[in-house]
């Protein structure tokens, strides 16, 4: 495997117990990683760590430079326009137009001059996404991106997601607390327990994935099992 990310025995305490206790990791070159585990796992620990917004020993740590966050919150600045809060992730010359290339791109080319006050949780979150990938990155970093939505639009948004990762082709690492998000987009899944990777699974299922498929059943099923879930109905 081409590894984009290569990480070996990255350790993160905050004084008390291994938040992260010694993992290793690999992400190839285009590859879609979701990561799950119950709250308080090691989760946003380890994005932080890969997005350079956190530090930790480890006997390598291999990252692209390129690379781009996109949280829970879409953290845009109130007293700028939707555009001019995407052109901020560019830090380039043609910044605008790359900022406009990008919202056409998540289909908001048309609340391009609105403040993002105005906009609803949906377009607020697609906005986000395009200020990450205004920047053309190597490694885009979900977190928990779309927990806040409504569920009809966290569909769409995973096809929108899904459909930018097919036309970029970065490598992307989903940190979600929904099985089912990380079996409908995921090449590979891994679950973190107690600092580790306690299981990995790739997900061999041609897209678009669909609920009811017996495949992505049996496989949600495990990993809801790894979790802690017992279905009664299953």
């Amino acid at each position: 495997m081409n590894a984009l990310v290569d990480i070996r025995r990255l350790r993160r305490s905050f004084g008390g117990p291994a938040v992260l206790d010694g993992i290793d990791l690999k992400i190839a070159q285009g590859e879609f990683v979701a990561l799950l585990g119950r709250s308080g796992s090691g989760k946003s620990t380890l994005l932080r760590v890969l997005a350079g917004l956190d530090t930790a020993p480890a006997q390598k740590l291999e990252i692209p430079a390129r690379r781009s966050v996109v949280f829970q919150e879409p953290r845009l600045l109130p007293w700028k326009s939707v555009i001019e809060n995407v052109a901020l992730g560019a830090r380039k010359p043609d910044a605008r137009a790359l900022a406009g290339a990008a919202l056409a791109d998540v289909s908001l080319s048309h609340r391009r001059d609105a403040w993002p006050l105005t906009l609803s949780g949906g377009e607020a979150q697609r906005a986000s996404l395009a200020r990450a990938l205004v920047r053309s990155p190597d490694l885009l970093l979900l977190d928990e991106p779309f927990a806040a939505l409504d569920a009809l639009t966290r569909l769409r948004m995973h096809d929108l997601v899904f459909d930018l990762w097919r036309k970029h082709h970065p490598a992307i690492l989903l940190v979600t607390h929904d099985v089912w998000e990380a079996v409908a987009l995921a090449d590979r899944i891994l679950v973190l327990d107690q600092g580790r990777f306690s299981h990995e699974i790739r997900v061999d299922i041609e897209h678009p994935r669909r609920r009811g498929d017996p495949q992505a059943s049996l496989i949600e099923t495990g990993l809801l099992r790894e979790l802690g879930v017992e279905l009664s109905h299953v």
